[in-house]
């Protein structure tokens, strides 16, 4: 049997460009996995806005403030590449709220096996439900369509994973890193993905040493 390839990715909900390269890993593993292999995946969280607010706000709204008269074009844009994707995308809609408790909820689920598919009901939770992720009683409801258990902890542990990233110097995300192949950036093709799985069965674990490039597809 081969051994189990460590994955690790660095990433925060909403970023679209974290959820292209989520999608397209869930079904290079999806692949992998169908042929025998074997691999397991960490999350690791990252803030985009670690200030920003329980209640949110419209993500048009901060849209509009970053790129002023071309926020209409970018939302336009996140919403075709979506659709590229298989995925749909309200990004006018989105609300833009404090991530923390999202990413508490998917280590608390990771514990119970269920990390991969509440991430994944998280950024679909985002993305195409315009959900507030920073509301607690929205997350126990995602919680249960899954079925994690709910639990108020980790609050510190969750701490210390955001302070961790931050002194890997990430300052772009999404981030993958497979065993101790070199980290990839930006948003990897599934077929990208799929060769950096195989070629990571066998390989040494080292502690991660993530690139801080922020790259973006052009």
């Amino acid at each position: 049997m081969d051994p189990k390839v460590n994955v690790q990715m660095v990433f925060d909900i909403p970023c679209v460009w974290s959820y292209f390269t989520y999608a397209r890993l869930q079904r290079a593993l999806a692949h992998f996995r169908s042929g025998g292999g074997r691999a397991e995946l960490t999350f690791r969280p990252y803030q985009l806005v670690p200030d920003a607010t329980v209640e949110g706000r419209l993500n048009v709204d901060v849209l509009r403030h970053a790129f002023g008269d071309d926020a209409e074009h970018s939302i336009g844009r996140i919403a075709a590449l979506a659709s590229d994707e298989g995925l749909t995308f309200h990004p006018e809609r989105a609300v833009h709220s404090n991530t923390f408790h999202a990413h508490r909820l998917i280590a608390v689920a990771s514990a119970q096996g269920c990390g991969e598919d509440m991430a994944e009901r998280l950024f679909r939770a985002h993305h195409t439900d315009q959900l507030n992720l920073a509301d607690l009683d929205t997350l126990k409801t995602l919680a249960a369509e899954i079925g994690v258990g709910w639990s108020d902890e980790g609050i510190a542990r969750t701490r210390e994973a955001l302070e961790s990233t931050r002194r890997l110097g990430v300052h772009g995300i999404p981030i993958l890193q497979f065993e101790d192949r070199p980290a990839l950036t930006g948003t990897p093709s599934e077929d990208s993905l799929l060769a950096a799985l195989h070629s990571a069965v066998g390989r040494r674990r080292v502690a991660p040493r993530f690139t801080t490039t922020d790259r973006r597809p052009s």
